[in-house]
């Protein structure tokens, strides 16, 4: 649908109004032939990298076609959540599906993110349910934007306005 994409712009627009972005992002790995053989995690911060899935994965919890690797999501995706939110910004999230709720320490640092003074900005997987889920959902200072083909094109920029708005008040 292209929440990611949504997502990435508006971590491009807060880095160019030099707001300190860090945390994590999921973007899917195509083989050479065009294939998905999985989801890499990159932290924003200090780009480091790491599977979060894959079909080449041999252990962990299997989703889909694609087992989980629990070490990278918690090596680099739970540490570059857990900086953000010690010392910068704005905590980016991407995402909070059946995938990362396979690791309590992914929830542990979402759950830290998000009672800390940080501005966090994430994907929720729509389908996807679980406790976290729905607390994230519930807060009442949260707020959940559909991502749909109509509004995709121009969403980064309402979300970026409601983050400058935050921070600028925060």
């Amino acid at each position: 649908m292209g929440k990611t994409t949504v997502l990435m712009r508006v971590v491009e627009g807060l880095n160019a109004k030099h707001y300190s972005v860090g945390g994590m992002m999921s973007q899917e790995v195509r083989s050479e032939d065009g294939f998905r053989v999985g989801f890499e995690i990159l932290d924003l911060h200090n780009s480091r990298r790491g599977w979060l899935a894959s079909v080449n994965e041999p252990n962990g919890p299997q989703v889909g076609k694609y087992r989980v690797n629990l070490e990278d999501l918690d090596s680099v995706g739970v540490e570059a959540i857990a900086e953000a939110v010690e010392s910068l910004d704005v905590v980016v999230i991407d995402e909070v599906g059946p995938m990362e709720l396979f690791s309590d320490r992914f929830q542990d640092a979402v759950k830290r993110a998000i009672v800390s003074t940080r501005l966090v900005v994430g994907v929720v997987h729509w389908n996807a349910r679980g406790q976290l889920i729905g607390e994230l959902k519930a807060r009442a200072d949260s707020e959940v934007i559909v991502v749909t083909p109509e509004n995709r094109e121009k969403l980064h920029e309402v979300v970026m306005a409601k983050a400058i708005e935050f921070l600028e008040h925060s």
